[in-house]
């Protein structure tokens, strides 16, 4: 069986053909650059910011540490610890902790950051026997 031949494109879209239009293109990203730059900017200090706070959570007793949290989530629950968040919610710290288990199907849990309580969990969680 032969194959179709391609249809002739016809004139409003020949005319808007990415080597025509390249140089404009070229352009317009170029304008972009420093936007882009200034939001990277902006973002890394937010990381900073984020560190700090959760620094000082941690030191004036408003937050467990993480480490001490992990070491239960990984006692109770089948899995590998892929990602970790610290997040205020609501006016309260909050460690949302994914887990990867055998399976292959990820579940989040949500702890209170300040009692280490479990608050929701998403997905397939599996607990250990």
């Amino acid at each position: 069986m032969a194959a179709a031949p391609e249809p002739v494109l016809t004139d409003p879209f020949s005319r808007r053909s990415v080597w025509i239009d390249e140089p404009a293109r070229m352009r317009r990203a170029l304008l972009c650059l420093p936007f882009l730059a200034a939001f990277s900017a902006s973002a890394r200090a937010d990381d900073r910011r984020d560190h700090e706070r959760a620094r000082a959570a941690l030191a004036a007793g408003e937050i467990r540490p993480l480490a001490a949290l992990l070491v239960e989530v990984e006692r109770r629950y089948l899995g590998t610890v892929i990602e970790t968040e610290l997040e205020r919610d609501d006016g309260r710290w909050i460690y949302e902790v994914k887990i990867l288990p055998p399976s292959g199907r990820v579940f989040e849990l949500r702890f209170d950051a300040a009692t280490g309580a479990l608050l929701r969990s998403r997905g397939p969680v599996q607990e250990r026997p």
